[in-house]
């Protein structure tokens, strides 16, 4: 990679790892948006975004620990865990054109939800829901590299403080991205470019991190929410654009 090209990476995962750290999710959501094209391949960028992602939610969970209820998250994980295996198995059989039209559709619905719906719609919270979503989660984590949204919608509806949700969502990430970067690996999809970026990305993915700890203490999230619901949209009326 040329010195402008790091140079992209590290400004796109700063601005992931401050989203991710100030609303609990859209680090996948936001760095796709870039990553398959500065990557040889499609599975390449998903290996990338996870690996960056699952440092902020290392250090998001290590720091919230005290808050973590384990029997919220073990059947939705277990689910997503089994579903994203299976989809990275079939990715490198599926072009790379029609991944980038299922991301853009995806990310247009995700944007559209979330905008009108995110506080108006409550879910159960029981064991059907938690395996419906970690399956839809899994699809989206193992194709494209964004489990995020089925998963937040279900644990901003069990969790009673901020705490309690940024620490369950980071981590069902963490313990995900981690086990997707070993089914990735053993697919030959973490290459040495692979692995070089991510290096170079550490820093820029933990100052991210630190910033938007403190964002996250302090500002107002609805309004942050709303742009960030915006730029996914925009994001995959872009994608659609590049596959066409």
């Amino acid at each position: 990679m040329t010195v402008q090209v790091l140079l992209l990476l590290s400004a796109f995962a700063m601005c992931a790892a401050f989203i991710q750290r100030t609303t609990g999710f859209g680090f996948g959501i936001f760095i796709m948006t870039m990553l398959p094209y500065l990557l040889p391949s499609y599975a390449e960028a998903t290996t990338l975004s996870g690996m960056l992602a699952s440092l902020t939610s290392a250090v998001i969970v290590w720091r919230l620990r005290k808050h973590l209820i384990w029997k919220r998250l073990i059947p939705m994980l277990i689910t997503f865990l089994v579903v994203s295996c299976l989809a990275i198995l079939f990715l490198g059989k599926l072009s790379s054109t029609a991944l980038q039209i299922f991301l853009g559709l995806m990310l247009i619905i995700a944007a559209i939800y979330f905008w009108f719906f995110s506080n108006k719609v409550r879910i159960k919270t029981n064991l059907p829901t938690q395996l419906s979503l970690g399956t839809l989660s899994g699809v989206m984590g193992g194709f494209f590299g964004m489990q995020g949204p089925p998963a937040v919608l279900y644990f901003l509806s069990v969790s009673e403080t901020k705490e309690k949700y940024a620490v369950l969502a980071q981590t069902y990430f963490l313990i995900g991205n981690l086990t997707m970067t070993v089914i990735r690996f053993l697919n030959g999809y973490l290459t040495q470019q692979v692995f070089s970026s991510w290096l170079c990305a550490i820093p820029a993915v933990l100052l991210g991190t630190w910033i938007g700890a403190i964002v996250f203490k302090r500002l107002p999230m609805k309004l942050l929410r709303k742009i960030i619901y915006l730029y996914i949209g925009i994001s995959g009326v872009i994608a659609l654009c590049y596959a066409f």
